[in-house]
């Protein structure tokens, strides 16, 4: 995804938001020129799945959302709070950043860094993300994220729109939910009212919801989990509309 790992970063005074992700992967698909695929989206990556699943149901046979509700909606009475933040957070962040030197760290300075703001990370999982989640440069190894993901997503959908854009998915959904992942910390009434209203939806598609023992990055921590669990569903018999050529292990 833009602004994180090896990839690049938005141009200065572009948000980042589900919408622009939807495009980007758009943009891959153009590229790679296929016609139908199943896709895996974890946490954000789920939500941009969930989008581009009901824009595009002409092009996804299955969709895998690894703790993610494929929707992110926000109540309508908080729309003006939020958008003013994503707002006012990129000002503060363009205010500072030509003050601000990247800051250079030892590699076992970053993996630390990166542990503490992801206590959820076990620290073989920590390696992996630092793969491509670190650059060298002179005097150690920086960071290859753009801090820009991190400021609040000023493109907003309510649970109305959330569940007509959900209505219009043609693929086959498996939801796996940690235990001790967004399923714990969606824990305000509102919360659990969106969250349980989403579920419910992909359940009346028959679609289907799993919960697993875990935190949020269980797929990663301990993949042995939710393996088995993804192939087999993915493997099921593909939709009659598929065929041969558009099956070729096309997995975003």
């Amino acid at each position: 995804m833009a602004g994180h790992g090896l990839s690049s970063h938005r141009p200065p005074g572009v948000f980042y938001s589900f919408p622009a992700y939807v495009a980007d992967i758009r943009r891959v698909i153009g590229a790679l020129q296929w016609k139908r695929f199943s896709i895996i989206g974890h946490s954000m990556g789920g939500n941009v799945a969930g989008i581009f699943s009901a824009l595009y149901p002409e092009m996804v046979d299955s969709v895998v959302l690894l703790d993610s509700y494929g929707f992110l909606p926000t109540d309508t009475k908080e729309l003006h709070t939020v958008i003013r933040q994503g707002f006012e957070g990129m000002l503060e962040f363009e205010k500072k950043k030509d003050e601000k030197k990247e800051k250079v760290y030892t590699y076992e300075n970053a993996l630390m860094r990166l542990l503490a703001a992801n206590p959820s990370l076990s620290e073989q999982s920590a390696h992996i993300l630092l793969e491509r989640g670190l650059a060298q440069v002179e005097g150690g190894v920086v960071f290859t994220r753009d801090f820009r993901i991190n400021l609040k997503n000023v493109v907003r959908v309510s649970l109305e729109q959330s569940l007509e854009l959900q209505s219009r998915i043609q693929a086959r959904v498996l939801v796996v939910l940690a235990e001790e992942g967004f399923e714990k910390m969606f824990s305000e009434p509102q919360q659990k009212t969106f969250t349980s209203t989403l579920l419910q939806g992909y359940k009346d598609q028959s679609g289907m919801v799993v919960n697993v023992p875990g935190d949020h990055h269980v797929h990663l921590n301990t993949p042995e989990t939710v393996a088995q669990l993804i192939a087999d569903f993915l493997q099921k018999e593909a939709p009659s509309h598929s065929t041969a050529e558009d099956t070729q292990a096309a997995k975003l």
